[in-house]
């Protein structure tokens, strides 16, 4: 397969993605992107698939977040999805900075800065941006994996663990054994 307007030839893999990437991902052989495109918290379930369960859990998320973020949604695996919008955002939202592109309101602060920032007491708050590649899609760069596993690696305690962008979140709670 090729891509368009490129000489670059791909192929197409299926797997589980979380799998996926523990197995192919490492220092050596990075993409130039991670496009999390999977109904999971990659980041965190990557960590946790990484580190194992001697070194690594997920415990569940303290309710006090919920009165910190704004339009939470708790999943039923226990992590809290956030969003600057009480709305259904278009899909070719390019996330322009400082502003919503539908409502022409100010941001008053990036979601990825509100989550990396949260003083919960007790919890390390940690979070990997993600970048706005094209419209509607999201990704980071696989150094920032990376460099966020080797801060987990040197952690003990409870951790809020979050991926965002400037508009919208999740946060998954792990404990660092």
């Amino acid at each position: 397969m090729k891509c368009k307007n490129s000489t670059a030839t791909i192929s197409l893999k299926t797997s589980d993605g979380v799998e996926f990437l523990e197995t192919h991902l490492n220092q050596d052989r990075q993409p130039d992107w991670i496009i999390p495109a999977l109904p999971v918290h990659l980041v965190a379930e990557w960590i946790l698939l990484h580190l194992g369960p001697r070194r690594l859990r997920r415990i569940s998320l303290p309710s006090e977040i919920e009165t910190r973020v704004p339009h939470p949604i708790r999943g039923p695996e226990g992590n809290i999805y956030v969003s600057h919008a009480d709305f259904l955002c278009p899909d070719d939202c390019d996330e322009p900075q400082g502003i919503c592109t539908v409502t022409r309101a100010v941001r008053n602060q990036n979601m990825f800065e509100l989550l990396g920032s949260l003083d919960i007491d007790g919890f390390k708050a940690l979070n990997i941006r993600s970048h706005q590649l094209g419209p509607g899609i999201g990704g980071y760069r696989p150094q920032q994996l990376f460099e966020l596993m080797a801060i987990v690696d040197r952690t003990r305690g409870p951790i809020l663990m979050s991926t965002a962008c400037r508009c919208h979140g999740v946060i998954t709670g792990l404990e660092r054994l």
